[in-house]
């Protein structure tokens, strides 16, 4: 793999390898553009097929966030970490304590939170090393469990979005498939439960199906048909990719908006979407409620101006449909275009984000 060729691509800023023989950290940093301030993007741990998988995901992850956190209105560039290891047998104290280094070293133009394979008990180690870290604990003035910041995100888009598609924002009476019914899911299946939808739901969790069925009058399908059940929103909650050549062809909602991460297997498949007048909320505009939570820590967390800035997700969503409709173009451009117009409308009055200026010094 040709590094450079790789970053120059997508202008990434910078890649930096972490290792640590000691406690067996393999870490891969990405900087991806720090336009709108210092990068923030959460830590990866995950068993990679090979290094070069690792910094693959590392760089397209860095560059979703730069785009997640400009379209949500952030003063924040984009960023992440992938841990090459198994986060079930591999991770140690040492392990994050020299992470937490590395970071340190980074002088704040990377913040890191938690992501899969990482906990809020994993940033609470890395923050004894570095305060360049969110999602830490309640005991340090975090914000918590990100979950119910994303759902109400989520659920404030598919408002948007149902606005869009059927003249009124309203979800009584419509029918939402929801895919996976974790943390996130289940505190969205609320939400819609509450406003009267009626929800159908799948999960390979049986007990995490069960708890919906029970607490929401769900009714629960088979995972392999959720796709073509009758619906009115289809909302991937769980793995990424669910929009593709196979799906599109059962697909029965006019909507698609979900949590999850990747929703689009390839791009063609938003460009389907917009062809079949399929009404699709793009997965970093609509989700980035957990990152902007996360966000408000640092300016010293609070909710309830948490929760408003999570809420203009709506307006977000908005923003990017009426440019899909009157551009002509997939939702999935709509928001790309939304991100980089933002950054280059600030990249004239902002430099690279430097935590401490340089200044020349004089010689006599």
């Amino acid at each position: 793999m040709e590094l450079f060729a790789a970053m120059e691509r997508d202008d990434y800023e910078e890649l930096l390898f972490c290792q640590d023989k000691a406690s067996g950290l393999k870490a891969i940093i990405a900087i991806h553009d720090t336009t709108l301030g210092p990068a923030l993007g959460g830590t990866r741990m995950w068993t990679y097929a090979s290094e070069e998988a690792a910094v693959v995901d590392a760089l397209r992850l860095a560059k979703g966030m730069t785009y997640k956190n400009a379209v949500a209105g952030l003063n924040l560039g984009g960023g992440k970490t992938v841990i090459i290891g198994d986060p079930k047998k591999d991770k140690n104290e040492a392990m994050f304590r020299a992470f937490g280094r590395y970071i340190q070293g980074l002088n704040g133009r990377y913040i890191t939170a938690e992501d899969v394979g990482t906990t809020e008990a994993d940033m609470d180690i890395i923050h004894q090393e570095t305060d360049f870290v969110t999602g830490i604990s309640a005991t340090y003035g975090s914000s918590g469990n990100p979950s119910p910041a994303t759902a109400f995100g989520v659920y404030q888009g598919m408002k948007a979005a149902a606005k869009a598609a059927f003249g009124s924002d309203s979800l009584a009476g419509k029918t939402v498939a929801v895919q996976g019914v974790g943390n996130v899911s289940f505190t969205l299946c609320k939400y819609l439960h509450e406003e009267g939808a009626e929800l159908i739901v799948t999960d390979i969790n049986k007990e995490a199906v069960a708890r919906a069925v029970d607490a929401y009058g769900a009714k629960a399908v088979d995972p392999a048909d959720i796709l073509g059940v009758k619906c009115d929103i289809y909302a991937p909650c769980a793995l990424g990719a669910t929009i593709n050549d196979e799906s599109l062809k059962v697909l029965q909602a006019k909507v698609v908006a979900g949590a999850a991460n990747n929703q689009l297997k390839e791009p063609r498949h938003g460009d389907a979407l917009h062809e079949m007048g399929i009404v699709y909320a793009p997965d970093y505009v609509i989700n980035a409620g957990g990152v902007i939570n996360i966000a408000d820590e640092l300016n010293g967390y609070n909710k309830e101006r948490a929760f408003k800035q999570i809420g203009k997700i709506y307006d977000s969503i908005t923003r990017v449909l009426e440019i899909s409709r009157t551009s002509g173009i997939p939702a999935y451009v709509a928001a790309d275009r939304l991100a980089e117009e933002r950054i280059a409308l600030l990249r004239n009055s902002r430099s690279t984000f430097l935590r401490n200026p340089h200044h020349a010094i004089s010689r006599r």
